[in-house]
């Protein structure tokens, strides 16, 4: 069965199963272009899976379309769980950002992109993807902008389903919600996200997932007043600040949590008191 879907006349996805975060079970894989296309997504790490990619990819030219590169947005396993094999069965260079190519070995991306390139397809007119770098969820994170179009693709920076975990050390809140308000700035009408269905208010969804990030934060903020005492660890921490969550994902929730404290204490509103520990500052 054909699984790909067209979401305009010059994208299509075709969803993967991927060992990815709940609540998705599949990560997107996109081909951008009309006429040259570039497959976005080496996602899925499982054999099957990885033959109806191929073969997705296979009847591309019977279609009129040329196949020209592999492109992953950034690093994470259920995103590029299939780029060894997925580039040498389909013949494809790829390409990713620099600190991409560092995680995943450099002789597999062929090329480096980075902020304000531009990517050109040819179609019945040029197609034009901007790259924007976006870090915030993971360092090397890259969105792709087509301006003519109004769609932007977004990996992981949103989702139709679920939130963005930000983790410590592999991203930063702050970083995250800015780049998020830059997303909503440039008013497209369509985003492309790595897990769940394409989103037609992008502004909207971008806007609320900032809010829901100064909710937590606040909720975090207010978590270490009521505990008070000399400070709390982040696990006592949790139990407040996420307690809508269910506890089988209180492991993810403590990552955010962390991210979030991180954030409090460069804004000087919280102080850590030693080791885990963390009180609200007067």
């Amino acid at each position: 069965m054909n699984r790909a879907v067209v979401v305009s006349g010059s994208v299509s996805v075709f969803p993967v199963k991927t060992p990815t975060l709940p609540p998705a079970t599949h990560t997107n894989s996109y081909a951008l272009g009309s006429r040259e296309v570039l497959l976005v997504e080496p996602a899925t790490p499982y054999e099957d899976e990885q033959r109806a990619w191929i073969e997705w990819v296979s009847a591309m030219p019977s279609r009129g379309q040329t196949p020209i590169a592999i492109f992953a947005t950034h690093y994470h396993r259920d995103h590029i769980g299939g780029l060894e094999v997925l580039a040498r069965e389909c013949k494809l260079p790829v390409w990713a950002h620099a600190l991409t190519a560092e995680k995943v070995g450099t002789h597999l991306v062929q090329r480096h992109l980075a902020e304000g390139e531009e990517i050109v397809l040819s179609g019945v007119t040029h197609e034009r993807w901007q790259v924007l770098h976006t870090p915030g969820h993971s360092w090397d994170h890259l969105c792709l902008f087509n301006a003519e179009e109004s769609v932007v693709l977004v990996g992981d920076m949103v989702a139709s389903v679920g939130t963005i975990l930000i983790a410590p050390g592999d991203g930063d809140m702050q970083i995250y919600i800015d780049q998020l308000e830059r997303l909503a700035n440039l008013g497209a009408k369509i985003a492309l996200p790595a897990h769940g269905t394409t989103i037609t208010e992008p502004k909207d969804l971008f806007r609320r997932y900032v809010l829901h990030r100064l909710m937590r934060e606040s909720k975090v903020l207010s978590s270490l007043q009521v505990l008070g005492g000399p400070g709390a660890t982040d696990v006592e921490l949790c139990k407040t600040a996420y307690a809508d969550t269910p506890e089988h994902l209180f492991p993810l929730a403590i990552l955010s949590l962390r991210s979030h404290l991180k954030k409090l204490v460069d804004d000087g509103k919280v102080a850590v008191t030693g080791g885990d520990d963390y009180r609200a500052t007067p």
